[in-house]
């Protein structure tokens, strides 16, 4: 089992860097980014601000962003959000198996300069000599600094470079007035080593966004998923012993409707009849607490209560759907079971019939069951942005959702990183919960 389980987590690295890459690549090359979104916003602005004159200039384009910023700005721009490298080597960055970029500084180097002293802050000074048409960083010591690394950022050839002032006296290169360099630290940075970036909506650490809508997550998820487990297993097992009855037939149509039904469509129901309106005033209609100003003066157990009460109406919106597959799931396997040889020798033993079925038959029918926990526990976890939605939830869902829209590809890749491994590793328990109900299966 140990060899088992350790084959099955080297596994889960090259099927996480495949799902990764392929989303990854997708969203590089998808069209209407946030590179070109925050260009659009900054001409329009421009636009609406400067009349007639930003309208014409907007017209043309300079890297398919139009004329009307700069060169510099539009590199600055690619910079902050990664797109000044290739793809290959930002997927390394994001990874972290790549030296990351930081700290940025610009500067210039006039006519007949060879050497500038920049300030980097904190009372240190770099100082970067010009060596042909690369950039060597000293410190102030006068050794090769190993903290700093410029280069020039500047869209002509390193020839042009070297023999910038010759051309420049010859009358060439008349639209570029001095070289343009920058200087910058370097470090691995990436989801290796817990770093999954900063979100360009809220302009925050991806992981503080993203800590507290998982809590809600797993706070209704897992909630649902406990309750499913105890509502749809002895309810299973009720209808199996009871096959054919009224209680059988009557508990069948209820959960089948309940399924046909979509779970933000019940939530939606739910909130009519008992959010207040026309029916009754039970239930809240939304969030998963009352408002900061009420929250905040209520003791510990009236803030446990509170939630409850605020939760009750989206778990069950939440795993109504799941009712009816692991009810019918839990009474089929059990019929199934009940008309097997050996169940009927140990009756033939005189076995009590108690004893059959909760010992021998009942351990047998929860193998189906437990093969499929892995994959209930990795959708409830990721969230519903529907039922989010509904009751005005800011969830793992939601925010996932919204981030593809706001094309805020830190917290869609941070979001496709969790669920990703939560998939993984929910396969995994999958197998070993599997085992555990199941002695015929050994893993070698």
């Amino acid at each position: 089992m140990f060899n088992y389980v350790i084959r099955r987590l080297l596994l889960m690295i090259p099927t996480f860097l495949g799902a990764t890459l392929l989303v990854f690549v997708i969203l590089q090359m998808a069209p209407g980014g946030p590179l070109e979104k925050t260009i659009m916003q900054i001409q329009m602005g421009s636009t609406n601000g400067g009349g007639g004159e930003g309208g014409a200039t907007s017209s043309g384009s300079t890297s398919g962003a139009g004329t009307l910023l700069p060169k510099r700005a539009i590199k600055e721009l690619e910079r902050f959000y990664g797109f000044d490298k290739p793809v290959w080597q930002r997927y390394l960055i994001w990874l972290g198996v790549w030296e990351r970029e930081i700290k940025h500084r610009n500067l210039t180097f006039k006519s007949g300069e060879t050497e500038v002293k920049k300030n980097m802050g904190k009372r240190r000074y770099a100082y970067v000599k010009k060596n042909g048409a690369k950039l060597e960083v000293y410190d102030k010591e006068g050794n090769i600094s190993t903290l700093w690394t410029a280069r020039f950022d500047m869209d002509i050839s390193d020839a042009e470079i070297i023999n910038f002032e010759e051309l420049k006296s010859s009358g060439k290169l008349q639209d570029i007035p001095k070289l343009e360099a920058t200087i910058f630290e370097t470090e691995y940075s990436g989801i290796l080593t817990g770093n999954l970036g900063k979100s360009y909506t809220y302009q925050q650490p991806v992981i503080e966004v993203m800590k507290p809508r998982f809590k809600v997550s797993i706070l209704l998820g897992l909630t649902g998923l406990l309750i499913s487990y105890l509502v749809c297993i002895p309810l299973g097992i009720k209808k199996a012993l009871n096959h054919g009855s009224k209680f059988d037939l009557l508990s069948s149509a209820i959960i089948f409707m309940a399924y046909s039904i979509p779970g933000w469509a019940f939530g939606g129901v739910l909130l009519v009849l008992f959010g207040g309106g026309s029916f009754w005033d039970v239930f809240p209609l939304g969030g998963l607490h009352s408002p900061q100003e009420i929250w905040v003066n209520l003791s510990f157990f009236e803030k446990i209560f509170d939630q409850i009460h605020h939760a009750i109406l989206p778990i069950i919106a939440w795993t109504i759907g799941s009712f009816a597959v692991l009810t019918v799931l839990m009474k089929n396997s059990l019929l199934d079971t009940m008309s097997q040889d050996y169940i009927r020798t140990a009756f033939a033993k005189g076995l009590s019939e108690k004893r059959v079925i909760w010992v021998h038959a009942v351990r047998n029918s929860v193998i189906p069951i437990a093969s499929g926990i892995g994959h209930i526990i990795a959708t409830i976890i990721a969230g519903s942005y529907f039922i989010e939605m509904i009751f005005n939830i800011n969830g793992f869902g939601k925010m996932g959702f919204q981030a593809i829209l706001d094309r805020d590809y830190p917290i869609t890749m941070g979001f496709l990183v969790i669920a990703v491994i939560i998939r993984l590793i929910a396969n995994l328990l999958s197998d070993l919960a599997l085992a555990a109900v199941d002695p015929r299966i050994r893993f070698k």
